[in-house]
This record gives C-alpha cells, structure tokens and sequence, in this order.
C-alpha cells in the first residue's frame, strides 16, 4: 500500500475535525451575536421607557402645580394658570420624541398602558385649565402610571418593584 493510503484515515479525521470545530465556532459567534443584539435593543428599549416616564412625570407635576394655585392640590410650589398653560405645552412638545421612540421600540402591552397614562394626564391638563374632579383624576393617573410601569417591567423580564402609592394627602393635610 502507498503511503497515501495508509495517511488517507488520518487526513480523514484532520479535515472532519477542522470542519467540526469551524462549525462549532460559527455556532457559537452566530449565538453571541444574538444575545449580544438583544442586550443592545433591551438597554434601548429600557431607555426609550425611563425617557418617556420622565417626560410624563414632568406634565404630571406641571399639573399638580397648576392644581395647587386653583385650590385642588397641596403641591408646595403652585403655579400660576397662565405660566402652568404655558409650561404644559412646553412639556407636552418636549414629551412628543419620547412618544415615538416608545412607539418604535415598546412591546405593544407598554405602548398601550404609555397611552393611557398620557390620556388620564391630558384629562388632568384639560381640568386645570378648565375645573374640577381633581381627586378622581389623580387617582387615574396613579393606577395609569402603576399600570405602565407594570407592563414595562414585564416587557423587560424585570422583578415586580415598588407601587409607589402614597395616600393622598388632602388640602387641611398641607401647613
């Protein structure tokens, strides 16, 4: 026998090892660039989620301030309609990119409860310019709010965190 032949078996097994370990090595590269694109779109969809709650939070407060110079609410800083008209429209403008950054990267259970949070906040807006129901509606807005971070902390495979409730306090509760 030549010895190619006697060689052959060994050849053999070099050429099925080194595709074996090319194969392993794609595998692998293939499963960490997965789990490598799916840390980067969950850090953006955390931060397009923590950006829009922000965004909100300022309105919300906004509203509470312009609540207070009405007499609704025991927000320590009240202010005065005209500058809260003002400053809500502003939020509500700097709040808009927010949105749809939400919309392009939220799960579609985030997108609806980031919804109904923004529609108890525009009834709460719509009231400081324009009357009462206060109590009613900041409660919405809690449950809102509670709802949304609920959704977004399921979205992101989060824990369960804090509620955030607080009983309200009432206008004889202020100094």
């Amino acid at each position: 026998m030549s010895a190619f032949v006697q060689q052959l078996p060994a050849l053999m097994g070099v050429v099925i090892g080194a595709l074996g370990s090319y194969l392993a090595v794609v595998r692998s590269d293939r499963a960490r660039f997965r789990r490598d694109r799916e840390a980067h779109w969950q850090e953006r969809r955390f931060t397009a989620y923590a950006d829009y709650a922000r965004a909100v939070k300022t309105s919300v407060t906004l509203t509470y301030r312009g609540a207070s110079a009405l007499g609704l609410d025991p927000h320590p800083h009240p202010l005065p309609p005209r500058e809260a008209d003002v400053s809500m429209a502003e939020a509500t403008a700097a709040r808009d990119p927010y949105w749809e950054a939400l919309l392009l990267l939220g799960s579609p259970q985030v997108v609806e409860k980031a919804r109904a949070w923004v529609v108890v906040l525009m009834d709460m807006e719509r009231l400081v310019r324009d009357g009462p129901a206060w109590r009613e509606l900041l409660e919405r807005q809690r449950v809102a709010r509670a709802d949304y971070y609920t959704a977004v902390r399921a979205d992101l495979g989060l824990p369960t965190g804090h509620s955030a409730r607080m009983p309200l306090p009432t206008l004889s509760d202020t100094p």
